[in-house]
């Protein structure tokens, strides 16, 4: 029976033997639920280490040096960053890259909202939701190839303008002022979808008797909205601001498959289609690695003052208790 008892125990409650010098000796079950543990994380891992912590080292390095891909490699210090810094045509990468930022972020995540706040009143959002979300699953290759066709003189969208205003279609994708524009509507309408998703979780989220309470003391829709229901979802809006400028400030596929070597004119040459040109056209791995790391610290920097600003803006119920 003893034997019997002592099976029946957990092993959490079994106290393991103690060693001769004074420490307790891990349970077997333990040191085999570690081995399991590092069996299952191993593969992410080591997925990491080759395509993150690998090449962002040699990004590092190739940083300050030069090389082809070919010939040797010989160092250049801080060559490749004077070089990008004072290259033109970076700086106008650089000024894309930002008007991209700015003019998607507040426009996507305030379509996000009016949209998650219209959803909400639905009693059956089911479709809406999948026909929001279907732009975020699909393909960003597709998307753009798609949107291409839109965008072209005798597309759908050019003949709609033709026909509706009995006016002369905008060349979207000739135009220099035009073409950064189409490259951020196409930005906008592919990453809504995820923002409804997750504004319209964080308004499900509201507690109903702080709106109840709020109705009592008299605040109308308006007032609730932005009194109330806004300041509670800040944090959710914090979290998809510093998401959706990190993503903008990446873009490269929309404007690689959209526009015709980032034209017309370098008008939507990204930083990321820079470094892609430099790397992979010109074969200049240094310059390349230097914008790239320039990339980073421009990312860092903006998140670095998005967390700064949210002291300010941003409300948590831990704070308004």
């Amino acid at each position: 029976m003893s034997a019997v008892r002592e099976a029946l125990v957990a092993p959490e409650a079994q106290t393991p033997p103690a060693t001769p010098g004074g420490l307790r000796k891990e349970p077997a079950w333990r040191r085999r639920d570690r081995r399991w543990g590092y069996v299952f994380v191993g593969p992410q891992l080591l997925g990491m280490a080759l395509f993150v912590v690998v090449p962002f080292i040699a990004s590092l390095v190739l940083a300050f040096a030069q090389w082809d891909g070919l010939n040797d490699l010989s160092w250049v210090g801080f060559d490749n960053f004077r070089t990008e810094l004072s290259d033109p045509l970076f700086g106008r990468s650089i000024v894309n890259t930002l008007l991209i930022a700015l003019i998607t972020v507040p426009i996507g995540l305030g379509l996000a909202v009016v949209l998650a706040v219209a959803l909400e009143k639905l009693k059956t959002r089911t479709l809406y939701l999948i026909l929001f979300f279907a732009p975020v699953v699909t393909s960003s290759v597709a998307v753009a190839m798609i949107w291409q066709q839109l965008f072209r003189k005798d597309g759908v969208l050019s003949g709609f303008i033709a026909n509706v205003f009995h006016i002369a279609p905008p060349d979207w994708l000739g135009d220099p002022h035009l073409a950064l524009i189409a490259v951020c509507i196409v930005t906008i309408w592919s990453s809504v979808g995820l923002n409804v998703i997750i504004f319209l979780a964080g308004l499900q989220n509201i507690s109903p008797a702080v709106i109840e309470a709020a109705r009592l003391d008299g605040a109308g829709a308006i007032t609730l909205f932005f009194r109330v229901r806004l300041p509670l979802l800040s944090p959710i809006i914090f979290f998809s601001t510093v998401i959706a400028f990190i993503s903008s400030l990446q873009t490269f596929d929309t404007v690689f498959i959209l526009t015709a070597n980032a034209g017309p004119d370098n008008a939507t040459r990204t930083i990321v289609y820079h470094i892609y040109d430099l790397g992979f056209g010109k074969f200049q791995f240094g310059p390349a690695s230097a914008a790239s790391i320039i990339l980073l610290v421009i990312t860092l920097v903006i998140t670095g003052i998005q967390f700064a600003a949210q002291k300010k803006f941003v409300h948590y119920e831990d704070d308004a208790a």
